[in-house]
Order: structure tokens, then sequence, then C-alpha cells
């Protein structure tokens, strides 16, 4: 079918591009271009194939994926790219170097370099392979389906998948706010698919005297948060760390929840303090969206700023809500720019988002709000 998303499988072992072309070609509006064992032999069979999306490993013979995105980004190929590789020791810092090489998002093996439970991950791969390879082809004027699911069917509506980018209901009522909106004192952000692309364009567009503290939660394996905060720091005006249990909220300071562990703002003596912890997940994650704001709107009531974006499933729209409701302000990801209008959809459906803002205004949006509120 001419409107299926193509996709370019590449992958040093044979086994692995078989079990990975089962998952693609199992999947309505999929389909598997081609399939290349190293980088080389991918370079070759792009223009030929013209995939709307790349799936690549990074441990190759010849051309590993780290030479092949400094050959794509020298070619000037445009093709979105899915890291899916195994994580060894220093897996974390050469992941990074992916994406700052320009791929768009990772999925980590589950269990080393030839995997047989692939099939694990699929719920996060394959939203993540459609929202990419469906905004690469709008980009290229060409049709997009609009059956792709914004969640795994088994999650929240059993046999149901809702469609990734579907024309949202008409929202709920607002909530009433306790409070009249003051002078914004914290930014929380919730995102996960397609967040690490995201992150790194807002991040390096905000303004370098913006003196709020960010606090953000972004759904990403342990061992790789760290990493994945010193590849932001690298490209953002302000400071942006892990946060670790005890870190001060600041003024300058971007803190990014470590992955499996809830992130919490909590008052400590005359300051406020991050506290993480290993509390059960929710709403299907830890770190949780839910839990972040939850946080932020009991310590900041009326003083906060509330940002949802990309992402699959529903955290965080529902204490996006509470936010609003303590008289915070609330923006929310557009349809249109968001990889997967997942998180962003249930929280706008929900009354929950003041303001749609697409990708490339978002930092600036943030950063008005922000500032107007002083």
């Amino acid at each position: 079918m001419a409107d299926e998303i193509s996709v370019l499988i590449v992958d040093d072992s044979a086994m692995m591009r078989n079990l990975i072309s089962r998952m693609i070609e199992d999947t309505p509006g999929l389909v598997v271009a081609e399939k290349a064992m190293n980088g080389i032999f991918a370079l070759q069979k792009i223009p030929r194939v013209d995939p709307d999306i790349i799936i690549l490993d990074l441990e190759m013979p010849e051309m590993n994926g780290i030479e092949f995105l400094q050959e794509r980004k020298k070619q000037g190929i445009k093709i979105p790219v899915v890291i899916l590789s195994s994580i060894a020791e220093k897996g974390a810092k050469i992941t990074m170097e992916a994406l700052s090489l320009g791929a768009s998002d990772f999925v980590q093996k589950p269990s080393g370099s030839v995997s047989m439970d692939i099939h694990s991950v699929r719920d996060t791969l394959i939203p993540m392979v459609m929202g990419y390879g469906s905004a690469y082809r709008r980009l290229r004027g060409k049709k997009v389906l609009t059956s792709y699911p914004d969640k795994p069917a088994t999650q929240d509506r059993p046999g149901a998948a809702a469609p990734l980018h579907t024309s949202p209901a008409t929202p709920a009522k607002p909530p009433t706010q306790i409070r009249r909106p003051g002078k914004v004192e914290i930014i929380a952000i919730g995102i996960s698919t397609g967040g690490p692309d995201a992150l790194r364009i807002v991040f390096s567009d905000l303004d370098k005297d913006l003196n709020i503290p960010i606090v953000v939660v972004q759904h990403m394996p342990p061992g790789f948060t760290n990493e994945f905060a010193k590849s932001l720091d690298r490209i953002c005006p302000l400071e942006v760390k892990e946060a670790e249990t005890g870190d001060t909220v600041q003024g300058g300071r971007i803190l990014i929840a470590q992955g499996n562990k809830h992130m919490e703002v909590e008052r400590k003596g005359l300051s406020n303090v991050i506290n993480l912890s290993d509390t059960p997940l929710v709403s299907g994650h830890r770190p949780s969206a839910d839990v972040l704001f939850a946080s932020v709107a009991l310590n900041y009531q009326n003083r906060a700023l509330g940002v949802i974006m990309t992402g699959m499933g529903k955290d965080g729209a529902a204490q996006l809500g509470t936010i609003y409701r303590e008289g915070g302000l609330t923006l929310g990801q557009d349809e249109k720019s968001s990889v997967v209008y997942g998180m962003p959809r249930v929280a706008h459906e929900m009354g929950h988002v003041m303001e749609q803002v697409p990708l490339n205004k978002m930092a600036r949006r943030i950063c008005e709000v922000a500032k107007a509120s002083r």
C-alpha cells in the first residue's frame, strides 16, 4: 500500500533483522522497505528504497551506527533514525552521541545484541516508528494513515488502540481554579516518546536569563538519564543535570528525573529540594509525570507552570489538572508537532491544557509565559 510507512532495518544479525521484520510486517500501516547488515549497505540501499524511517543497531562491522550517522549527516540525509541497540557499560554515552548526531530516539534491546525476546519492546518501538515515520511523510507531502496506535492495545482499553494522530474530542470544561495565577516560580515538564529530540529543540532555545527552576520527567531506562542530562547541558544556556535526592530547586537549573526513580519536589526548611523514590509505578511509569506534577501543585500552588509534551499513554494528564486547579498555568504540545499525540491529547481532552503550542515555539512560549507572570 502506497500510504504505508516504509522501514529500513539495519542490524548485523540476520536473526535480529528477521525478528524485527516480522514485528514490522505484523503491524498494519508499516512495511519493510529493505534490510542491511551494516551502515555501508544501508547507505547503498537508501537511494533505491527511499524509506520513511530507519531502525539502526549501533554495534556493527565495517560501518557501525555512529559512523553511519556521521555519514548520513555529511550526505544531508534527513530520514529519521531510531536506535535499537543492546547496552553495554559504555552504551549510554554512545547512545547519547548517536542522538547528538541526529538520531531521533532510542530503544534498548532487552537482552543483548541478539535478543530472542525482542518482541517485549514492541509496544515502545512501534509507536516510535509510526510517529517519526509519519512525521517524515507529512514533511514530504505524502499521505499518512490515521489509524496508528498511540498506546499498546493491552493498556487501558483492551482490544482497541487509539489513533496516533486523531482529532481530539471537544475538551471537557476546565476545572475551577482555587486561586488566580501568580508569579511563576517553577516549570515542570512531563514528556515521553519523542522526548529526546523534542527536549533538545526546546532546551537549546531557552533564554539564558530564564532564572526559574525547571524539573523534567522524561521516560527513559535507568543508566541513561545522567548522560542524557550531560548531552542537554552542552546545548542549553542553562545548567542541566540528572536530579539527585537533596538537590536544591533553584533558578537557572534544569533537573532531569533519574530512570526508574520517581521525582518529587518537597519543602525542606527555607528551600525546595528534590526527593527520589522507588515507590510503585504510577500511570504505568517510574518516573511518572503525574507524581512530579502532584508534588509541584502541592508545594507551589498557583506559582507553577506545567507543560505536557509528546508521549504515549496518559501519564501526567490527570495531575496537570491539579496544577491548573491550584491556579497554575498549563501548556500542551500540539497534535501536529507531537511524535505521539497521547499524553498531551488526554490532558487536552480533560480540559487541563490552557494553550496548545507547536514544538518549534514551545521554548519561546515557556519563556514568555514565565516572564509575563513576573
